[in-house]
């Protein structure tokens, strides 16, 4: 069970120790720090550990056994491949404290640390995973921001005490992010389309480029904003994503399968030229897309902006410095950076509501926007 207050009310967590200080770990670290909490962390590699602790997020020591010492919530961020392992040592190591993982395939690690774990334990292992990020690794690259507003899954099974549940999830919004509870299964689901499909196919198609580029010299000359958002991903941890695909692969070949029927379909309706249908099938994705923008507070939906900025320090300052004079909200944002250079384009996200407004008050500040939905 976990430590409990004088009032004999469960303490809440004060003090968080993070196993392995890569860069979700770290970020967590930071988020952590930020919300007050005591930090203490410990990785495999000292010199990772030390690269965190000068991230100013944690106080970093020399064995397990220390990092979570007194600890009220062990956070344990290490490789998928050895995740369950450590969250048994951490259990084992820490009996006050309750102990979470962030790895991005559940049932595999639930049913694992089942295994391993004492069965009086497990009642204090939360499952989850948060679904923040990026395609860098190492702790340089951490920040607290990685968790700002990002769904953090929980994903307790029986063994797993409500009590918990509970102070996990207070905490999880202490630090910025939004809890929300899934089934070890259907989370495996879920994430193999939104998280796991997107980093096979940006993978494919930045392979499918390079390869053709052998004998084409100019294709990624011509890359345009599209070809290099669809492969952002690609420069992600390789030895990562190729853990996580394979401790997920019943879930992520059912996903690849139905990608690539779409894929086929999209490609009869071309080569059929059925132009009506090709269309029904862009609008059908560009409104879900819209719809993905939405906050829930947003009930008019969005619209999106495209400004060209020159391609120079503080010109994205200045166009949200605009807005933010003007009293418009950017509910998201993203910038393209033009191949010849010297110049890009922002795409800006803002509720439908105000759109008329943001065109406006970009405008007025010198810009001219085009309405693109």
């Amino acid at each position: 069970m976990t430590s409990m207050g004088p009032d004999g009310d469960p303490r809440p967590i004060e003090h968080v120790a993070i196993v392995g200080t890569g860069l979700i770990g770290t970020s967590i670290a930071m988020a952590a720090a930020r919300a007050g909490c005591t930090v203490s962390g410990w990785d495999a590699d000292p010199e990772v550990a030390a690269r965190a602790a000068a991230r100013g997020a944690m106080t970093a020591v020399a064995t397990l056994d220390d990092a979570v010492r007194g600890a009220d919530l062990v956070i344990v961020c290490t490789p998928i491949d050895v995740l369950a392992g450590s969250v048994e040592t951490a259990l084992a190591a820490a009996p006050a404290a309750i102990v979470i993982d962030v790895g991005s395939v559940k049932t595999a690690i639930v049913e694992r640390v089942a295994a391993l774990a004492r069965p009086e334990d497990l009642g204090r292992f939360v499952p989850s995973h948060p679904m923040g990020g990026t395609e860098r690794s190492g702790p340089e690259h951490a920040s607290a921001s990685v968790v700002d507003g990002i769904v953090w899954a929980i994903t307790p099974n029986d063994a797993t005490s409500p009590e918990s549940v509970a102070l996990v999830e207070t905490w999880i919004e202490r630090v910025g992010a939004r809890p929300v509870r899934l089934e070890p299964d259907r989370h495996d689901r879920l994430v193999a389309f939104a998280s796991h499909l997107p980093q096979v196919a940006s993978t494919t198609l930045m392979g499918l480029a390079a390869a053709e580029e052998a004998g084409e010299p100019e294709i990624l000359l011509l890359a345009a904003g599209g070809f290099r958002d669809l492969t952002r991903l690609a420069a992600s941890n390789a030895s990562l994503w190729s853990e996580i695909l394979l401790a997920n692969r019943d879930q992520v070949a059912a996903a690849i399968d139905l990608y690539v029927d779409r894929l086929r379909a999209l490609r009869d309706e071309v080569t059929g030229e059925r132009r009506a249908d090709v269309v029904r099938i862009f609008e059908d994705a560009k409104q879900a897309r819209l719809g993905l923008a939405t906050k829930p507070t947003i009930r008019s939906g969005v619209a999106v902006l495209q400004v060209e900025i020159p391609d120079e320090p503080g010109a994205l300052a200045r166009i949200t410095a605009v807005l933010g004079d003007g009293a418009v909200n950017i509910e998201d944002l993203q910038i393209v950076h033009s191949p010849e250079g010297g110049r890009g384009t922002v795409h800006v996200t803002v509720a439908g509501s105000v759109a008329r407004d943001a065109e406006r008050v970009l405008t007025d500040g010198g810009y001219d926007p085009i309405r693109l939905a």
